[in-house]
């Protein structure tokens, strides 16, 4: 039998935008999300998250599943615009109290909270004023972040700053197939610097209002990049360069690597990186927060007929993959989830132990990993989604043997406790390890989550 360490923390997870809802409620500002999910053709099925799955209105429900399913902690983001609709001046208050009443019915509930500060959802105000590729914003973002430390910082086990900075900057403003939607290579470059500067910044400002206790970190989607062949070590460098290195760098060892600044050199020449910036960014963290779902197949491409584009994500104006003209990304063999992901967990495993490796006075902790499939709701009630109970046992599998393999990994996080609104996919995708009904907001367990219980209670999985 697999067993888990004494202390490791096991949780679920959301964001603010896929789950709330009451997006014009009691205050809260528009997002750069609800800009994107109302312009007609950017979501599948004209989708947006003004209701989501109503979590707002139903925090007690959600909280009481929580606490059934036995969990130790609950990843949530905070919605910005709902605390401070204009991501500057007024706060305002009814934001904050439904914050405080999460963080207090999660430790009424023996759950520690794990608050993320920044989801995707950016004040529309501040992407008006130029976004994330505008210098301003990280001062914003750590202004933000001194405001929820002194309201529920008391309260909060765990801070994670940013979760995902690569999409923010790459889908947001590279690739345009997430929210703002723009297409501008070297602005998503000076996205990625003050994503990591915000970070910095956003630790600095809560290190000086938290309790002593309270432990801080980042979410990065880690791309686990391998080789065709031997023959493509360059382009594996090339393109863990751009997605990995552009912030474990200046986060963890506080510098941009300098393949990475010579292999954009021709987008842009990184002049928005000011003096102090890489050491600003470079804050201790308690711990690391991995999210996973696949690994990354590259290969050269030397120019001679089509080039594969399989990196899993939808084809938008421009690439992500920046200055990666030489770089084809190959589709790898299945099983795959409803997302077009393959399913290998193996990546898991080496992506912690070079983490561990690399990093070893951080540890690490999986902050989202799971999968989408076309769950059905059968005719008893029940919804038997032995697939993704697969998927979740060999990946929770590979975690264990990173743990075995030296590598120190303290917890992981289910994504999701619900299904929910999945970004530019809209409604099409459910990740939960519960069911909502589109129609009346029900929640039913699927068999993953009683899965999910028995893991939970006896901190090992079942044989078989």
């Amino acid at each position: 039998m697999t067993t888990f360490p004494k202390n490791f923390l096991w949780g679920t997870a959301t964001a603010a935008y896929q789950v709330e809802g009451a997006v014009a409620e009691d205050g809260r500002g528009p997002s750069i999300w609800d800009t994107f999910s109302h312009t007609p053709g950017l979501v599948a099925n004209g989708d947006a998250g003004d209701v989501a799955c109503d979590h707002y209105h139903r925090l007690e429900e959600d909280l009481d599943i929580l606490a059934r399913l036995g969990v130790g902690a609950y990843r949530f983001s905070i919605s910005w615009p709902r605390v401070r609709p204009g991501g500057r001046g007024p706060v305002n208050r009814p934001g904050l109290d439904f914050y405080s009443r999460l963080v207090d019915g999660l430790l009424a509930r023996d759950i520690a909270p794990v608050a993320t500060l920044y989801h995707w959802d950016l004040p529309q105000e501040l992407e008006d004023a130029g976004g994330w590729p505008h210098r301003d914003t990280a001062l914003r973002f750590a202004e933000y972040a001194g405001l929820m430390g002194e309201a529920i910082g008391d309260r909060v086990h765990t801070w994670i700053t940013l979760n995902e900075p690569w999409c923010s900057a790459y889908l947001g403003y590279a690739s345009g197939v997430h929210a703002p939607a723009r297409s501008e290579p070297a602005a998503a470059l000076a996205a990625v610097h003050h994503l990591n500067l915000g970070h910095g910044l956003a630790v600095q400002a809560l290190r000086a209002v938290v309790a002593p206790t309270a432990r801080m970190s980042v979410t990065l989607n880690l791309h686990h990049v391998r080789g065709v062949s031997e023959a493509d070590a360059d382009v594996v460098r090339k393109a863990d360069g751009l997605s990995n290195r552009a912030f474990l760098g200046p986060m963890l060892e506080g510098a941009y690597p300098r393949d990475l600044i010579a292999d954009t050199a021709s987008v842009t020449d990184w002049s928005f990186v000011l003096d102090g910036d890489e050491a600003t960014a470079n804050q201790p963290l308690d711990v690391l927060g991995v999210n996973y779902y696949n690994p990354t197949l590259v290969r050269r491409w030397e120019g001679d007929g089509s080039r594969e584009t399989a990196d899993g994500h939808q084809d938008g104006a421009g690439s992500p993959w920046i200055a990666c003209e030489d770089v084809e990304f190959v589709r790898q063999p299945g099983p795959y989830t409803e997302m077009g992901w393959n399913i290998d967990e193996s990546g898991l495993t080496e992506l912690l132990l070079r983490l561990h490796r690399d990093y070893p006075d951080t540890p690490t902790m999986i902050t989202e990993n799971g999968a989408a499939f076309d769950d059905v709701l059968g005719g008893d009630g029940r919804i038997r989604d032995e697939r993704r109970v697969d998927y979740l046992h060999r990946h929770l599998t590979a975690v264990a043997e990173a743990i075995a393999g030296g590598a120190d990994v303290r917890g992981y996080f289910v994504w999701s406790l619900m299904d929910n609104f999945e970004w530019a996919h809209g409604y099409a995708k459910r990740f939960g390890i519960v069911h909502v009904d589109r129609d009346t907001m029900e929640r039913t367990w699927k068999d993953s989550a009683h899965w999910y219980h028995d893991v939970v209670s006896t901190g090992s999985l079942p044989v078989g």
